[in-house]
């Protein structure tokens, strides 16, 4: 049954080459302005992705993140074998001043209105509690507070099982005790990312935009703090992007003063060649959809039929260190970019459905599985 919130929204298919569906959903009561892509549908008939709420300067900034982001998502998924279409949502909104629980709420019928082709989550600006609201609303919701909930430290977690691949092939041992990490982006992942290199005996180098908050976190792990512009040129065992996308660029690659890059940031290329540069001058690149999965794999088992259970997540994001290494030895024997040896799984599991979804998704919360 069609609900009368439903029925004032505005949907608006587009038209974007290589994409299943991309539609445009708008409210004008509670001022919802949001995109829902999705990607590529071989391995499931659902797409996953998280709800990023941000305050983009034109909707074609909003889309072109929306689709490059869905896009990641699909290899993301092929990548960690999770079983998902790729998919992603943005809310063109400012998260601290225009997000409101009508706004939410108008945004979960619209995820309805998509019959379950795409299951939200939390993302850059949506917390869990946000999706606690939203899922209140649609049944196609997960990372419920109750369940998986935060997938900062599963990220983080990855990201430092990553570091170690990394350490031990450059060096043989996967201990980053006396190594030197920079992370550009002290957010949930970053700061969560820190503490774990800290505790194992790391030298940290920081910067973040919120320069309290990295003076703060630079007092409690002994690490060098330097401003945003300052950490591409800083010398490192590892450059570790957990910020913003497209940072790894001709121009930063160029300043660039790292063994390696291993960091939680999705999108870090700005261009596909930008990896063979990376090769080009010796910096090896632990490509993002890989290291980073760690919070797709966690949300992942919310849905199982058995419910969600930490020790399982846990225990499948440790594997993304053997998914690096074999990456790693890929790239090295074929004389080609890490990201290049991705990419040719990934295809080649997309085009013969290799680790097609078969069990059915449990939405515990909403009492249904399909």
């Amino acid at each position: 049954m069609t609900s009368t919130l439903q029925q004032q929204l505005v949907l608006e298919e587009l038209s974007v080459p290589g994409f299943h569906r991309v539609v445009r959903i708008r409210d004008a009561k509670s001022g919802l302005d949001a995109i829902i892509a999705i990607h590529d549908l071989r391995l499931a008939k659902v797409a996953l992705g998280g709800t990023r709420i941000h305050a983009y300067e034109t909707f074609e900034d909003a889309l072109w993140d929306a689709t490059r982001l869905a896009r990641g998502m699909t290899f993301k998924s092929a990548a960690s074998q999770s079983s998902w279409g790729g998919g992603k949502a943005v809310i063109i909104a400012d998260p601290k001043k225009d997000k409101t629980e009508e706004l939410l709420i108008a945004f979960a019928e619209a995820v309805n209105l998509l019959k379950g082709e795409f299951i939200c989550a939390e993302d850059s600006g949506c917390t869990p509690n946000d999706i606690a609201i939203i899922a209140e609303h649609t049944p196609y919701a997960v990372g419920l507070p109750e369940s998986s909930g935060n997938p900062s430290p599963f990220t983080a977690w990855g990201v430092f099982r990553g570091i170690q691949a990394v350490m031990n092939h450059l060096f043989g041992s996967e201990s980053v005790a006396g190594k030197t990490v920079a992370i550009q982006g002290l957010g949930s992942v970053g700061a969560c990312l820190a503490e774990t290199l800290f505790w194992h005996g790391a030298k940290l180098v920081i910067t973040d935009i919120h320069m309290d908050h990295a003076e703060g976190l630079a007092k409690q792990f002994g690490a060098k703090l330097v401003e945003p512009d300052a950490i591409y040129e800083e010398p490192c065992d590892v450059f570790s992007p957990c910020a913003l996308g497209g940072i790894i660029n001709p121009e930063s690659i160029e300043r660039l003063r790292c063994r390696a890059i291993a960091g939680s940031a999705n999108n870090q290329l700005l261009s596909e060649s930008d990896a063979e540069e990376l090769r080009r001058v010796g910096i090896l690149y632990a490509p993002d959809f890989v290291i980073n999965s760690g919070g797709l794999i966690n949300v992942t088992q919310e849905v199982t039929k058995g419910g969600y259970n930490p020790r399982v997540s846990r225990n499948k994001v440790n594997k993304i260190y053997d998914q690096l290494k074999l990456i790693f030895n890929i790239a090295k024997e074929k004389g080609i970019s890490t990201q290049k040896a991705i990419m040719q799984l990934i295809e080649y599991r997309l085009e013969y459905g290799i680790g097609r979804r078969v069990d059915p998704i449990y939405m515990h919360h909403a009492g249904i599985s399909y």
